[in-house]
């Protein structure tokens, strides 16, 4: 696919997987801020799909300047069949343009394959873009108020992201990526090159540190601002940082020396986590 007209539109609404962590997590919510994050989900499982596509870069990245470009004509008042069902909760809570072009962006990086030991610099605008950025938009459907909602975003969108790159490791390194930034792997005396041997090498645990050090740093700084934000508006908020801060605690917990079993986050946690913060 070398122009847009060729593009294949990718579905506008994916479907919500009802065992995700996102499902259970929103699924408390107002029906109206439900079907808005459902919304916003979609459009994010979108983009992805299309960074994660083993297709040509350039029908890719045709593929991302479409949504652009449809992002933009939402903004006008125009939605298309991609955006459509993004109309309704834009109009009801007004989230930023900027923020549905950031995901677009950080989604552009890994087509581009940018993300292969970056430099912290590159590794904090990717966790920006693809995590910060729809905390962003999240915040808008959620009722925080504009400083702190971005604070948030701030630090549990990279708390999160930072947990998944910690888990995801071997999955990542199948499709040519490692998010682990340079100077940890410095840090640890890792000077290889190749991803296999990044990953198998008996110094990992401590680049992996590096970055669970500052994931968790991240979540005590989201916790104090959720403090200050109203009980409703952070529900959901508050039950992902839990369940994904004790998902943090078990890869620390079981390390990261290969083979390593996959850790999942627990549901027996999120119904703990639904009990505690999902009523007012």
């Amino acid at each position: 696919m070398s122009v847009v007209a060729e593009i294949p539109a990718p579905a506008a609404r994916a479907p919500v997987a009802k065992n995700s962590s996102f499902y259970l997590a929103m699924r408390i919510l107002p029906p109206e801020q439900r079907e808005a994050m459902y919304a916003v989900y979609a459009f994010c499982r979108a983009v992805d799909d299309i960074a994660d596509d083993g297709g040509p870069r350039a029908g890719r990245l045709a593929m991302l300047d479409q949504w652009r470009a449809d992002i933009a004509r939402l903004h006008d008042g125009g939605p298309t069949e991609l955006t459509q069902e993004l109309a309704r909760p834009l109009a009801r809570f007004g989230m930023r343009q900027q923020d549905f072009l950031d995901v677009i962006d950080g989604m552009e990086m890994d087509v581009r394959r940018e993300m292969r030991g970056p430099s912290w610099e590159t590794f904090e605008l990717y966790c920006d873009r693809v995590a910060s950025a729809v905390g962003r938009l999240s915040v808008k459907i959620f009722g925080v108020e504009d400083d702190k909602g971005i604070l948030l975003s701030h630090h549990l969108g990279r708390a999160l992201q930072m947990t998944n790159v910690l888990r995801d490791l071997d999955e990542d390194a199948e499709l040519g990526r490692l998010y682990l930034p340079a100077e940890a792997l410095a840090s640890a005396g890792i000077e290889e090159k190749d991803i296999g041997k990044v990953l198998a090498h008996a110094r990992l645990r401590d680049a992996c540190m590096v970055v669970a050090n500052r994931a968790g740093g991240h979540f005590t700084e989201a916790d104090a601002v959720m403090v200050g934000c109203s009980k409703e508006s952070v529900r959901s908020p508050r039950i992902m940082a839990s369940v994904y801060r004790a998902l943090l605690d078990k890869l620390v917990a079981r390390g990261w020396k290969p083979p390593r079993q996959k850790v999942r986050p627990s549901k027996l946690q999120f119904l703990s986590a639904v009990a505690r913060y999902g009523i007012v």
